[in-house]
């Protein structure tokens, strides 16, 4: 035992005296400046580059054995070197052996250390990146030069020919400090730099996970114009964490248990957005270009003043599977949720990777309430419906590219009511087609609440008049987003309300492009009648230019009126309405709309009736008072008429009729007024007249027939409706002023007929008949 002692002691003296001596040798013998020339000849003969080695290569064998290389620049075989800037340079490289694994007979590398790092990339005008040519060629070196292929390393570890030293690829430590990376793009004119660039690895090797650590910032541009004297429009710090498996024989690399955890600051928005990914597994295989992603949650902190005051916080989950080569992906099991229930799902496609880029797939937004997110946004409407927008839903097929995005199978759920069909929307707000289909709409709940309203009064007072023309506040019409829009699209609705009216079966169809629209057709069942409604509106000018073209065809006033109306007030008339005509104004708020309001509509009322008034009885009556009489018999409540017609002409915002007519059995009535739009000031004017005795309700006498019964009706609809029409009495004066005059030179000129008329004949036959004709006519003048 004593002796086998003794042996391995002189073993080891042994091996110490030759290490001595091996160092000893290298160091007076060697000189390692001699290997610079053969150093960068290699290089030159393996990559093409234009190695210089302008720093000491030095030895170290303490603590480590290894060799240090500081002061290196390199430049592609297009580069002029010394000239250009260098493709590649560092300060200090150093790598380290195991003097252990020496000793078994195995190179293992301790560790490797690069200091300094500065990479130039660039990709010119036409895509193709300077890095390229070196990659192809390190790709497919050399073969008769006998140059080892990079996937020959993976084999660790590979024993050499002639009982030559193993090398196992197995390095301890691997550190890269104070790197940076920078990156041109000349065709897409963009700009990056990955600065303070640190990687560390422990237990590098081909064959298992070791663990890898990263950081740096990121800086991007948006000028080509140099990266130190423009302003970032992105500064990103970067941290990455992992275990990476290098199959470097089938170059795939393998990341495990990742997180990249990044803080991202733009010009003027503060604090940072903070972004982080963990993932469970993630596969790029550069011979098959491929990439594959597997279950990975992004978590996102974004702020900007868009998003409202307070941060954003979102989740998105996804994986991913990308074939690079075939410049195609699938992002899988995507699944966006956040605050205020938020929670967005589905899958995406895409194809065109690199050229063109195009995707298809599917989306489902589970049930959420939109208010909370369009008051972060500041984009809550104020809405008479407290609880509109509170019940969103929809799910779809999506298709689109980088300029569109189509939804070509909708289904939306929007606060009871259902939509289906397709919407297809340019991503730059430039154009949108939709065609759909819903069962029921309420856009009176999402319309702002009235204001001003005055409250309806009985009388005479039209119900929906203070609806119709409720005070506004003057706020502009949301028309800029229409004027560069290319629009095409059609609505159905089974059922649609506005301003408290209902319509159903209702197609809505509106085109338009470079500031020009049209809504081509508004069709639909209105009150058991029917109403169509073509328009235009013109924005290439200043103010806005509309034109409305509404018919309307048997619709029964009274429903609609009655709709108008507040509460359970009853209209006043009853009969089948029809309108016909042209309205234009300009500007695009309502009260300028008002004002400039000009046109004319053709209205007609048939089979209708004046409910809760009799005007045959009321004429009766009068007529029966002037003859000292009392009317004996039954009236109906209402007043029956077989047509009422007026032509509505307004004038910049006034509404003025001449024509109003209505025809009872007997009976005229007539009137013409205006109402001003702006200020709701009216006055009308209406009469009765007896036309015909044999159709009246009553005996008249015939000197009565002609009188009119005159009836006015002025004020503001803001007022009280009870005064608004009265008997005109001083019109009736007048009428009966106009008949007595009338009836007395009738009277008179009889009178003086009978007392000359024998006188006038003989006169007139000693004279001759036509001018004794003449003599009578001047005479009975005198007396009228």
């Amino acid at each position: 035992m004593k002796r086998l002692l003794s042996t391995l002691l002189a073993a080891i003296g042994i091996v110490a005296v030759l290490a001595v001596a091996a160092v000893v040798y290298v160091t007076t013998f060697l000189d390692p400046e001699d290997l610079k020339p053969r150093l960068e000849a290699v290089v030159q003969e393996q990559t093409g580059l234009s190695l210089a080695l302008e720093g000491p290569i030095a030895w170290s064998f303490y603590p480590r054995l290894g060799v240090s290389v500081e002061q290196a620049q390199a430049w592609l075989p297009a580069q002029a070197a010394g000239e250009d800037p260098a493709f590649m340079a560092f300060q200090r490289a150093e790598v380290s052996l195991g003097v252990a694994s020496l000793l078994r007979g195995e190179v293992a590398i301790d560790g490797m250390t690069l200091n300094g790092l500065r990479l130039n990339l660039a990709r010119d005008e036409q895509g193709r990146g300077n890095w390229e040519p070196l990659v192809e060629r390190l790709a497919a070196p050399d073969q008769e030069a006998g140059a080892p292929r990079p996937e020959d390393a993976s084999s660790a570890p590979v024993p050499g020919d002639g009982g030559g030293l193993a090398v196992a690829f197995n390095i301890a430590s691997v550190e890269v400090r104070d790197g940076e990376v920078n990156y041109r793009d000349r065709a897409g004119d963009r700009s990056l730099r990955l600065k303070g660039l640190s990687v560390s690895g422990r237990n590098v090797n081909p064959r298992n996970p070791f663990p890898l650590q990263s950081s740096f910032q990121v800086l991007g541009y948006d000028t080509s114009t140099g990266l130190d004297d423009t302003v970032p429009r992105l500064a990103s710090d970067v941290e990455l964490d992992g275990r990476l498996t290098l199959a470097l024989a089938e170059r795939r690399y393998t990341l495990e248990a990742f997180s990249l955890a990044t803080s991202n600051r733009l010009p003027g928005v503060e604090p940072a957005q903070d972004l982080a990914l963990e993932g469970g597994r993630l596969v790029v295989d550069m011979a098959e270009r491929r990439l594959g992603l597997e279950p990975a949650t992004l978590e996102a902190t974004l702020v900007h003043p868009v998003l409202g005051e307070s941060p954003l916080p979102l989740t998105l989950a996804l994986a991913m599977e990308a074939d690079l080569a075939e410049g195609v992906a699938r992002l899988r099991d995507l699944e966006l949720t956040g605050e205020h229930g938020l929670r967005l799902s589905g899958n995406l496609n895409l194809a065109g990777l690199g050229e063109a880029p195009r995707y298809d797939g599917q989306l489902r937004l589970a049930p959420l309430s939109l208010r909370p997110w369009l008051e972060r946004f500041d984009r809550l409407p104020a809405t008479t419906d407290p609880e509109a927008l509170t019940d969103v839903a929809l799910t779809s097929p999506l298709e689109g590219n980088l300029d569109r995005v189509a939804l070509t199978g909708l289904t939306l759920l929007l606060d009871g009511s259902t939509f289906t069909g397709r919407l297809d929307a340019g991503l730059g707000g430039e154009r949108l087609e939709a065609e759909l289909q819903g069962d029921s709409l309420d856009l009176d709940a999402y319309l702002p609440p009235g204001q001003g309203e005055a409250e309806a009064s009985a009388g005479l007072a039209l119900p929906g008049v203070a609806r119709a023309f409720a005070q506004d506040e003057p706020q502009p019409l949301p028309l800029a987003w229409l004027r560069p829009l290319a629009l095409d699209a059609e609505l159905r609705l089974s059922r649609l309300r506005l301003a408290g009216l209902d319509a159903t079966d209702v197609t809505l169809a509106l085109a338009g492009s470079d500031g020009r629209h049209r809504l081509e057709t508004l069709e639909a069942a209105f009150y058991e009648g029917s109403l169509a409604v073509q328009g235009e509106l013109d924005l290439t000018g200043e103010p806005a230019a509309w034109r409305l073209a509404p018919r309307l065809e048997r619709v029964r006033v009274d429903a609609l009126l009655e709709a108008l109306g507040e509460g359970d007030e009853k209209a006043p008339l009853r009969g089948r309405a029809f309108v016909e005509g042209e309205l234009t104004t300009r500007g695009n708020a309502w009260p300028e709309m008002r004002r400039g309001l000009g046109g004319r509509l053709a209205t007609r009322l048939d089979d209708g009736a004046i409910l809760e008034v009799n005007v045959s009885r009321e004429l009766c009556t009068a007529v029966a008072t002037l003859e000292g009489e009392q009317p004996q018999r039954d009236w109906a409540p209402d007043t029956r008429f077989d047509r009422a017609e007026a032509t509505l002409v307004f004038r910049e915002g006034v509404m003025e009729s001449d024509d109003l007519t209505i025809t009872l059995p007997g009976i005229d009535m007539g009137g013409e007024g205006w109402l001003d739009l702006t200020s709701r000031r009216f006055d009308l004017r209406g009469a009765a007249r007896v036309v015909d005795t044999a159709d009246l309700a009553c005996e008249v006498n015939p000197r009565l027939e002609r009188l009119p019964f005159p009836v006015r009706c002025e004020g503001n609809l803001d007022g009280d409706s009870a005064e608004w029409c009265r008997f005109d009495r001083e019109a009736f004066q007048g009428a009966i002023g106009e008949a007595l005059r009338q009836e007395l030179q009738q009277r008179a000129g009889e009178e003086v007929e009978e007392r000359l008329g024998g006188a006038l004949d003989k006169l007139e036959e000693r004279i001759g008949g036509e001018a004794g004709g003449e003599l009578r006519d001047a005479l009975r003048g005198l007396f009228e």
